[in-house]
């Protein structure tokens, strides 16, 4: 077996050998002639979600509200504001219209900048919410429409965080809608059944491009990395690689599940106290 190349720069330590990332395509569950729809799927963990469905051989849309400088051929961009229901039914026409079917929604878009909790407009809050959780029951229920009328029916991921697991200072309407999401996860997985299975993916930290806004430079992103049990943060393919699994007959008799894809977690910070070494 030929050694894999290893990164000049590696934040994210993928060297370790558990945690060498699956380079060649072949080696994918497949998804040959299968039509994948993700939303905010653009740049960061989205851009990595749609790139490895087209490893794996899917047919690709993505909406966003603006187009990225780089699509890639073959795939299919739709913009869209996806908290207006109607643009939402845009994107899902458009996808059946150029591909014939829609195999695999990935609820990806969302997010949320810091807020004070304690000033917040009720308006802030309300947008995030509509973003998180809204957009997202409105794509799975548009979506769900075109996979029940499909012999092979279909599969929906919703893209969580760790934020609606756990408390989420300055993020706290993010939070709640999050852990709203993975609520509906189950409900949908129920309601849907049998011909759609629904799961979520709870994602934890990731190096993505705009890392350095959150975390520094190289010496800050591994300085968090090594907060994680697995000793990196993750990038877009892990989490892509579950979605793929999720999405995949391998998963077959999985649904309203929450896979949790955080690298075991972030250390209490009570550790450190007991060590003496908090800040």
């Amino acid at each position: 077996m030929r050694e894999r190349a290893r990164p000049t720069v590696d934040l994210t330590r993928r060297q370790i050998v558990h945690s060498a990332p699956v380079d060649d395509p072949a080696e994918l569950p497949r998804f040959d002639d299968r039509v994948v729809l993700v939303t905010g799927g653009c740049r960061g963990v989205g851009r990595g979600i749609a790139q490895r469905f087209a490893d794996a051989g899917a047919h690709i849309a993505i909406c966003c509200r603006h187009e990225p400088d780089d699509l890639p051929d073959g795939w299919l961009f739709v913009a869209a504001d996806i908290r207006e229901p109607e643009q939402v039914d845009a994107v899902i026409a458009a996808t059946t219209a150029r591909f014939g079917a829609l195999d695999v929604l990935v609820n990806n878009a969302g997010g949320s900048p810091p807020a004070d909790t304690a000033t917040a407009s009720p308006r802030f809050t309300a947008g995030i919410i509509a973003l998180n959780l809204t957009a997202a029951l409105v794509c799975a229920q548009k979506a769900n429409a075109v996979m029940q009328t499909q012999e092979r029916g279909g599969n929906i991921v919703n893209i969580a965080s760790v934020s609606g697991v756990r408390p989420s200072p300055s993020t706290v309407a993010y939070g709640a809608a999050k852990a709203g999401l993975l609520n509906a996860t189950q409900t949908l997985a129920v309601e849907l059944a049998p011909k759609v299975r629904v799961n979520a993916v709870v994602v934890g930290l990731v190096v993505t491009e705009q890392a350095h806004l959150f975390y520094g430079d190289e010496e800050g992103i591994r300085a968090v990395g090594d907060t994680v049990p697995l000793g990196r943060m993750a990038d877009p393919t892990d989490v892509a690689d579950v979605c793929l699994f999720l999405a995949s007959p391998l998963a077959r008799y999985v649904t309203g599940a929450q896979v949790l894809v955080h690298g075991g977690g972030e250390l209490p910070s009570y550790i450190a106290a007991a060590k003496g070494t908090s800040t």
